[in-house]
């Protein structure tokens, strides 16, 4: 099945004695259209971040057209956000989240934004609810709990940007916190070796994160929440970890 990237999975899965293995990025939505239109896909928004983090080629897989991740074809995954719920349980979700936990078991590096944070919460065995403080959108704070080296040289509080419904509510077996919001005490988690989850983006700036609040204007205020009283600024600490990531991954 054809990726969407620089490369297909035909292509990887041909020329792996040429050349390096690619980093993944398993798209499992698509952004609110307003932002698509501005800024592209979320796959677009991920490589723009990544920058010149990560040298090597990259493979854009589509979970919700049937593409997996695989044992021993990639380097590094990135499971982006999607406006789906991973508490609908639908079949490619399920078929979506046995791939995840077959590739974490491996030790591959993986790195799961928001909906891709979650999948990987299910997949390992924790349980993902609506977030029973409501809506996060905005620019938030979110503040570090020990230490981790995917946040080496980060500082203890910095900005996120998010925009969820879901949360965590029950965290796998041996996951560890790494960082909770206000109104998200799992804001980011180590799953394991090589695993990581955000429920933030670290690939959204301030225009970005504006534009998702836009699109939800009217949602938000039906939730009592003023959508003019929301942050939405540059993050760079947060964008900092994903290309912290691509690096971990390449050593």
């Amino acid at each position: 099945m054809p990726g969407r990237g620089p490369y297909t999975r035909t292509d990887v899965a041909l020329n792996f004695s040429k050349m390096a293995r690619p980093l993944g990025i398993l798209v499992t939505g698509e952004p609110v259209p307003n932002v698509k239109s501005a800024r592209g896909a979320f796959d677009r928004m991920i490589r723009e971040t990544l920058g010149g983090a990560w040298d090597g080629p990259s493979v854009v897989l589509d979970a919700e057209k049937g593409e997996r991740p695989h044992v021993g074809e990639l380097a590094a995954l990135v499971v982006t956000g999607s406006p789906a719920s991973v508490t609908s349980r639908e079949r490619w979700i399920l078929d979506t989240e046995e791939a995840l936990r077959a590739f974490v078991a491996a030790g591959a590096p993986t790195f799961g934004i928001c909906f891709g944070h979650q999948l990987l919460v299910q997949a390992l065995g924790g349980n993902v609810t609506k977030n029973p403080n409501g809506r996060e959108i905005g620019s938030v704070e979110m503040d570090v709990d020990g230490t981790d080296e995917l946040f080496e040289g980060s500082p203890k509080r910095f900005v996120v940007n998010t925009s969820h419904m879901d949360s965590a509510e029950r965290l796998p077996e041996g996951a560890r916190v790494l960082g909770r919001t206000r109104l998200d005490p799992h804001g980011a988690l180590r799953f394991g070796e090589r695993a990581w989850g955000v429920q933030f983006h670290p690939e959204f700036d301030g225009e970005i994160v504006r534009g998702y609040i836009e699109a939800r204007r009217g949602l938000i205020a039906q939730e009592g929440i003023d959508p003019d009283a929301l942050v939405s600024e540059d993050a760079p600490h947060a964008a900092e970890l994903l290309r912290r990531f691509a690096r971990l991954a390449s050593r």
